[in-house]
């Protein structure tokens, strides 16, 4: 989406600094909304801030640029649980993680699908998952 590693490196970011009213409506949006709806927002609320300038404030904040309530891919939930992504790419394959195809090898897979296979796993994976860390799940599944 955005490539926050080289702005500061390139000098690209332009310093307006934020009120409290706008960091105060940033915090409240940046769990549920992207950053083009909380752009949007803002902009009805009165403040005029380009999508970059959100997210590098969202980054700088420590809060994810997508919101909670999305999707996930294969990858994303790899590196979480740290596992490669042709163990979940499996785990979709076998049907055991409900998912939606996007394209060849790439799945969306919801919050609510993911939280019911942490919920209820395959017999024969139930000692895999029981194993990994429940605060990683729950940052996962919300």
């Amino acid at each position: 989406m955005f490539d926050l590693s080289t702005l500061n490196i390139r000098g690209l970011v332009m310093s307006i600094k934020w009120n409290e009213e706008e960091l105060a409506t940033l915090k409240e949006m940046a769990e549920m909304f992207t950053v083009k709806q909380i752009a949007f927002r803002l902009k009805r609320r009165g403040y005029y801030r380009t999508e970059l300038a959100i997210a590098c404030k969202l980054y700088a904040l420590g809060y994810s640029t997508r919101p909670v309530l999305d999707n996930y891919s294969c990858s994303e939930i790899a590196k979480h649980l740290c596992l490669h992504p042709s163990t979940i790419l499996y785990w979709v394959n076998q049907g055991w993680l409900k998912a939606k195809k996007r394209c060849v090898n790439c799945y969306q897979i919801k919050s609510r699908d993911l939280k019911q296979f942490f919920s209820n796993p395959p017999k024969p994976i139930r000692h895999r998952i029981a194993a990994i860390d429940p605060q990683v799940v729950k940052y996962l599944v919300g």
